[in-house]
């Protein structure tokens, strides 16, 4: 007599589970646990794999980590992240120019580039303030913009580092700046942790990582933090309890933009290269990806949901093209990209739409 019941009560589980969490994001992470499974069997090294894994997210969790403001504060996913790495760029270069390397000129960066995210935060917040109900489009313009005008600057402004400028000219910068011997891997290698030959933890990435997740929490559990997801959820409740709405969608964007900023500069230590011009066009969209992967909606976002997105994300990027290209002998690793990146995107507004309807 109770067996029907038992059966009744666990298929409804599930499917509130799968009706909750998303049927593409189930089958992404069986396919990563199936990438890895099968790795052995077709001569692919786990160790190497989780190196590259745990490697890609350290380089990648700060930019994911920076998208978590805006979503709680309902000004929807930033896709001008870009307004944030181009701050970053900028404390790059400026930090090179001043011929600071190692620790100090990491950090130099990170200081440099804070006056530039948020100048470039504030206005890109004021814009947003003024098109609501439209963020995410607008964003995505401001993003392409901002990259657009700063590939004139990168030409005129005066840096003179021959090591970031065209040799045959000696002014405008190159395309691609080498960090060797500034702060390339300079937190990859901090305590790092070797197993073997071919096993390599980032200890320096991921503690760098935990803390601005650390400070993240702390931001988001504080009063502003507060005010802020009160107006994400509910913008006329929280007006009513005399919250400034225009003024915490400003203070999201502006945090966002900082979170940019320090995202770029822990990529380009991983890379170990600093890429200009029309490199940061589309660096929004993995980020994007990779927390709507994790299980935010475009209107709520968590920390474990970055932890989640970025590792899994990042391990399909790893596996993809190491199992399938070995079963294979092609490389589809950009198409499987490509397909994650924008499927995780197109779902998650779609399931804004028909929530709205």
């Amino acid at each position: 007599m109770t067996a029907i019941p038992i059966k009744e009560q666990i298929g409804d589980t599930m499917k509130t589970f799968i009706a909750n969490f998303g049927l593409p994001r189930l089958i992404i992470f069986f396919f990563v646990v199936v990438l890895f499974v099968a790795s052995p069997f077709v001569g692919v090294r786990v160790d190497s794999s989780l190196t590259n894994v745990f490697v890609r997210f350290g380089q990648n969790g700060v930019m994911v980590l920076a998208l978590v403001p805006m979503m709680q504060a309902g000004a929807g996913l930033n896709f001008g992240l870009p307004v944030g790495i181009v701050a970053g760029l900028l404390g790059a270069t400026l930090s090179m120019q001043l011929q600071l390397a190692g620790v100090l000129g990491f950090f130099a960066a990170v200081i440099i580039s804070m006056p530039f995210a948020i100048m470039f935060g504030w206005l890109y917040g004021a814009l947003l303030n003024k098109v609501k109900g439209e963020e995410m489009t607008i964003a995505m313009y401001v993003g392409f913009s901002i990259v657009t005008f700063m590939s004139i600057l990168w030409l005129i402004l005066p840096y003179t580092n021959p090591t970031m400028v065209w040799g045959y000219t000696g002014k405008g910068l190159r395309t691609t700046i080498t960090l060797d011997g500034y702060w390339s891997n300079i937190l990859n290698n901090f305590l790092a942790i070797r197993i073997g030959e071919n096993f390599k933890f980032p200890t320096g990435a991921i503690l760098f990582f935990a803390l601005m997740a650390v400070l993240m929490r702390l931001f988001m559990r504080s009063r502003t933090g507060t005010a802020l997801t009160a107006v994400g959820s509910n913008p006329v409740f929280a007006r009513a309890s005399g919250v400034s709405v225009d003024k915490m969608r400003l203070t999201s964007v502006i945090v966002s933009t900082i979170y940019g900023a320090v995202g770029i500069l822990m990529y380009q230590q991983s890379f170990g290269f600093i890429q200009v011009y029309q490199a940061p066009i589309y660096m929004a969209f993995p980020a994007v990806a990779a927390i709507l992967l994790g299980g935010a909606s475009v209107n709520k976002a968590s920390i474990l949901n970055v932890i989640i997105g970025t590792f899994l994300f990042q391990s399909i990027l790893t596996m993809t093209p190491s199992v399938i290209n070995s079963i294979l002998k092609t490389d589809l690793s950009e198409v499987i990209r490509i397909l994650v990146s924008n499927g995780m995107i197109i779902y998650a507004l779609t399931r804004k739409t028909k929530a709205a309807q």
